[in-house]
Formats: C-alpha cells, structure tokens, sequence
C-alpha cells in the first residue's frame, strides 16, 4: 500500500530518535554494568530493548507504506559522565520523543491513515511509562541521596 510521503517521512524521523535512544541507552546500561551497578545497569538495557522494539515497528510499517527504512541517521546521542546526568539526558530524550509522536499521531488523524496512528500510539504509550520510570528514579536520588540509591542498584 502506498503510504502519504509526509508519514514515511515522519516514520523516519521517528525511527532515527529510536536508534538514537537504543544506543544512548545502552551505552548508560554499559556504563552502569562497568561500575557494579548490575540492577541499575539492566533496568536500563531493558529500556534500550524497548526501543529497538519501536524500530522495528516503525520499520515494519515504512515498508508496509512502500517507504524506504532509513536506518544510517542518528540524532546527537547524549552521554552522561554519572549516572544523574545520565538520567537527565534519558529525561530529555523521552520528552522529545514523546512531543514527536504526538505530532506524528495528529498528522496520521488529519490524513485518515488510522493503523499507523494505532501504531504509534502503542509505542507512546511505552514512551509515557519510560518517562515515568526515570521520573521515579531521578525522583529517588533526589530523596535519598545519590550514594544510598546507588548502593541499593548493585
């Protein structure tokens, strides 16, 4: 099926903040890992999967749109040197993607495509709850302090 190119185009936006975030994320869990802090390490490796989940789907419906995937653009990944900054960064990445899938959803409404505005959907749906995860996690360090959250990630 033909897709509208506005939405490919938008799909492929979309797919390059997700492999973005992929690899941020999983350079963060690395970081985390190589410090011992292995719990802390795989809540955000699981993250990272999330993401190339949505990949996936984003890819999976560009080709379904007769699109071509573009997978070799990248945003500016953004490396925290500790892990509160890390979290900053993490902050900052869902926040944008989540104002970007809502614009992408608005566009799919006004051009009737509704199965990839489902789509989509799904996957902000995920982006909330990654937010709300880092949230809660920056939230703790700011209770308890960064040397007693990170004792309790080992």
């Amino acid at each position: 099926m033909l897709g509208d190119a506005k939405v490919i185009s938008t799909l492929n936006s979309l797919l390059a903040d997700e492999l973005t975030a992929t690899n941020q994320y999983m350079v963060h869990a690395e970081m985390c890992e190589n410090w011992g802090y292995d719990k802390l390490a795989g809540a955000i490796q699981k993250r990272a999967v999330d993401e190339m989940k949505h990949a996936e789907k984003l890819i999976g419906r560009i080709l379904f749109l007769e699109g071509i995937p573009i997978v070799s653009n990248l945003k500016k990944i953004e490396i925290g040197a500790e892990v509160p900054k890390m979290f900053s960064n993490d902050h900052a990445a869902e926040d944008g993607a989540i104002k970007s899938y809502n614009s992408a959803i608005t566009l799919c409404a006004e051009l009737k495509d509704n199965a990839t505005k489902d789509i989509l959907q799904g996957i902000l749906d995920d982006e909330d709850r990654h937010i709300d995860g880092i949230e809660e996690i920056m939230d703790q360090v700011s209770q308890m302090g960064l040397q007693i959250f990170l004792s309790s990630r080992a």
